[in-house]
């Protein structure tokens, strides 16, 4: 015989519309419960795409009414329908909602936007439109100076005046030594516009002051100062290179004048291995606080594996291969001070020198680690990649001479005869200090600098 089933999903909740209906040639003998596993092994592919639903099958006569059978607990085809208009009506309100949801996001959407325009317009009439700028400056890079406010823009343009003032006094003092009347005349006349920049960079500072200062022209005006600072630094490294013609080659010094991440000098000669050397220079810093990396030296794999430096309120220290050693040197003076350091790899014994005389020594330092070769010498930044990765907080400002390495410890006896100048003084056997060997980066220059006689 065929018997008719009919399967309504459970819980009885779901909508009574997901039900199945089957007919299937079944014998009178077979019992319920194995012809309702029979049923539900024919629903196993239906019931698969109503998830986790389970159904509760009843058997219907041959002549029975489909709509009148119902799940154990199960209502009439009248509360079946209801059930049906009650879910199509809950579904229309329900988008009619989302729908009145969107159009008062648009409406408060608009207004925020309207909101946002005129706070913007309100602060930039108030602070002359520095005051967005200001919360995205960050640390200082070249071509980086239109981001800058206004106050901080005219520091910076003050500090490069004055380093260009002391190329001059530099260039004067070396125009005494050779008495060029030619060179005291371009000198005079570099002078006088020196002045007469620091004339309008004061008057616009005094106008900041006063409330009287008017963004409108500051891109102009800013053009204008920039354009003639760049004229003089030109018309200065003319005269610069001409003193080159008549010094020789290791009597140079780099200056440092500002605290960038882009102002450096690259030697260009890599180190060898060393399993020993002596680093010995001269020195001059008055920065606070701490006078930044007079060199580092980089190697493939590790960024520290020779430094000096003197960051923040910390002592001066030395890296070797990232182990450190706290150094005795008292030089953030703004005088000249000579500097060594020695260290082998055999117990990692270091000495430290300032001005010929011994001030500190130690051991342990990177004992048995030779200095790497094939890296990078940079003077004047920390390098925390090879060859860059410089940051500004630790970068060197002053000036610096006479840099020479060793791959040797020098005894006590040479280290104070570079110390005073001595003639038995040797340059340096790894580095020696020339002009030729030093490539300058960012605004770094280079003058004449005659040891033991700029000693103030």
């Amino acid at each position: 015989m065929a018997a008719l089933v009919r399967c309504l999903p459970f819980p009885s909740t779901l909508p009574r519309f997901l039900s199945v209906s089957l007919s299937l040639p079944l014998p009178r003998f077979l019992p319920l419960s194995l012809t309702l596993l029979l049923v539900l092994s024919a629903l196993r592919g239906r019931a698969q795409s109503f998830g986790q639903t389970r159904f509760i099958c009843t058997s219907v006569p041959l002549d029975g009414d489909m709509c009148a059978a119902t799940a154990p607990g199960g209502g009439s085809a009248e509360e079946l329908k209801s059930t049906v208009l009650q879910l199509r009506e809950t579904v229309l309100q329900q988008k009619e909602t989302i729908m009145n949801q969107k159009d008062t996001i648009r409406e408060l959407t608009a207004k925020l936007g309207r909101c946002e325009s005129q706070s913007v317009l309100d602060g930039e009439s108030k602070g002359g439109g520095g005051g967005r700028k200001q919360g995205g400056f960050s640390k200082n890079t070249m071509g980086d100076l239109s981001r800058a406010p206004a106050a901080e823009t005219l520091s910076q343009l003050g500090q490069t005046l004055q380093s260009l003032k002391t190329r001059l006094e530099n260039l004067e003092q070396f125009s005494r030594m050779n008495s060029s009347g030619q060179s005291t005349n371009l000198k005079d006349i570099l002078q006088n516009k020196i002045d007469d920049l620091e004339k309008e960079v004061l008057s616009r500072v005094n106008s900041l002051e006063e409330g009287k200062y008017n963004p409108k022209n500051e891109s102009e005006e800013r053009g204008k100062i920039e354009s003639t600072l760049t004229s003089l630094h030109q018309r200065i490294s003319d005269l610069e290179k001409g003193q080159k013609d008549n010094r020789p080659p290791d009597r140079f010094q780099l200056t440092f004048p500002l605290r960038t991440n882009y102002m450096y000098a690259k030697v260009k000669k890599s180190l060898p291995e060393m399993y020993a050397f002596s680093i010995c220079m001269w020195i001059k810093s008055s920065a606070s606080p701490g006078m930044g990396t007079p060199f580092s030296y980089a190697v493939p794999g590790q960024a520290n594996e020779l430094v000096l430096i003197e960051w923040g309120n910390n002592p001066m220290e030395i890296l070797i291969n990232d182990k450190v050693a706290k150094l005795p040197f008292i030089i953030n003076d703004g005088k000249w001070h000579h500097i060594c350091v020695t260290w082998t790899t055999r117990d990692g014994v270091w000495e430290a020198y300032q001005d010929g005389t011994q001030t500190g020594s130690g051991e342990n330092l990177a004992p048995y680690h030779p200095i790497k070769p094939q890296g990078v010498l940079v003077l004047g930044q920390e390098q925390d990649t090879l060859g860059g990765g410089f940051d500004a907080t630790q970068a060197f400002v002053g000036e610096l001479a006479h840099f020479n390495v060793w791959d040797r410890r020098l005894s006590p006896g040479e280290v104070y005869a570079l110390a005073t100048c001595s003639s038995k003084a040797q340059a340096g056997n790894v580095i020696a200090w020339a002009e030729a060997n030093i490539d300058i980066y960012g605004g770094a220059t280079k003058w004449t600098f005659e040891a033991c006689r700029q000693l103030n």
